[in-house]
């Protein structure tokens, strides 16, 4: 938590111009604040970002006394296969720190197991709502045996959403089955379901709510924590990003898995054509 009011205390003393519509404009080759505000909230836009995004979660172990904060570095990158048709790459590069995990006394960071999703999405909305559908790919790239699951994993991953006004609502959604990977660990057999709600304001400031729930079918385990978020976009100088500041609550987490609330803040720097 400290690391969160760090960030915060960091970034208001940094001075910034929350952005027009002109200033938008000049910087993003016509784009308005607008137009970038909607597609940040879209997971598959033809959009260039990369989301810096911490957690922060405590009460871990049979004691609740473990914590873990993580840094997810998460490069969005679209590339346009033809005139009808982009390819999304969305990568998760999770940076790890915890504490008196996964027993007390003993302390453990490095990098975590990477994850990329492959979105094959069509241009123009279909009867106004927006699809993608693609597979999702897991490495065992962890640094230390207990941040990771040394599996290589497979599956696909599918999103359906609308944009309406100012609302953008749908769900994103992947399975990961391992199929490769030290056999002496256990198999990955894992669903994850990402339905949510955003509401963006005339200042550009989005108001976000979803869920980040997984089932975990080999020990018939739900993680279900319920995130609220608000967001705005900034620049300073000549880059436009947006500062996102949010709290979750764990309604269900797997056994000896964190508990009662959690944080989190993002940066996303936006790159646009």
């Amino acid at each position: 938590m400290k690391i969160v009011m760090l960030i915060a205390g960091v970034l208001l003393t940094v001075p910034m111009l929350t952005l027009t519509p002109d200033v938008l404009a000049d910087e993003a080759g016509g784009s308005t604040d607008e137009d970038l505000a909607k597609k940040l909230a879209n997971p598959v836009a033809s959009l260039i970002s990369v989301p810096l995004q911490y957690n922060y979660d405590d009460g871990f172990g049979p004691n609740d006394k473990g914590s873990k904060s993580v840094l997810n570095v998460q490069p969005v990158i679209p590339f346009s296969l033809n005139q009808n048709w982009n390819l999304i790459t969305r990568t998760i590069i999770p940076l790890v720190s915890q504490q008196d995990l996964p027993v007390e006394g003993q302390d453990e960071s490095g990098l975590g197991d990477v994850m990329q999703s492959f979105f094959f999405s069509p241009k123009q909305p279909v009867h106004g709502w927006i699809l993608a559908a693609g597979p999702v790919a897991l490495y065992p790239t962890a640094s230390e045996d207990t941040l990771g699951g040394k599996k290589w994993g497979v599956g696909p991953t599918g999103l359906v959403m609308r944009q309406q006004g100012p609302w953008t609502y749908g769900l994103l959604a992947n399975h990961l089955w391992s199929v490769a990977g030290d056999d002496d660990r256990p198999d990955v057999s894992a669903t994850f379901l990402q339905p949510f709600v955003s509401y963006i304001t005339k200042t550009k400031t989005t108001f976000g709510l979803n869920t980040e729930s997984s089932y975990d079918w080999e020990n018939s385990q739900w993680a279900i924590p319920v995130n609220a978020t608000v967001a705005q976009l900034l620049k300073v100088g000549p880059q436009i990003f947006q500062v996102t500041l949010g709290v979750r609550y764990w309604v269900e987490s797997p056994e000896n898995g964190p508990e009662g609330w959690g944080a989190r803040a993002v940066v996303t720097f936006l790159f646009p054509k």
